[in-house]
């Protein structure tokens, strides 16, 4: 089981970024996804997740309106959207899969874990 997250970079505050994570050893609709983001000496955070099964989507509200979390289950791919970026989501972004029948909102109660993926935005 692994999950291959891509996409971070450096980027200007008010800029946008497209985040991706493959995975592989299961499929996409399996499992509900997640994305967190941790920046040194602090706990990982939840970021956004969904529901593999009816395809609702859950937020933090420091980036509710600015980020999306999709999936395309054919291509076993998630990805989360970021728009209007604010020096404050520097951070290394990381998506996670879990089995568990509802999805996890806020708790880092999750399956599977990637490696995570860079983000830095500057001011």
């Amino acid at each position: 089981v692994q999950l291959q997250a891509s996409g971070g970079g450096l980027v200007q505050a008010g800029g946008s970024l497209r985040l991706s994570c493959v995975a592989s050893g299961f499929t996409l609709d399996s499992v509900n996804m997640g994305w967190f983001r941790q920046t040194p000496g602090k706990e990982r955070k939840w970021v956004a997740c969904d529901d593999k099964d009816d395809g609702k989507t859950y937020y933090a509200d420091s980036v509710k309106g600015r980020f999306t979390i999709s999936r395309d289950n054919a291509k076993n791919t998630v990805y989360l959207q970021l728009t209007n970026l604010e020096p404050e989501d520097t951070a290394v972004y990381i998506c996670s899969a879990d089995r568990h029948v509802l999805p996890r909102v806020g708790i880092a109660l999750y399956d599977y874990w990637g490696q995570g993926t860079l983000v830095t935005v500057s001011s």
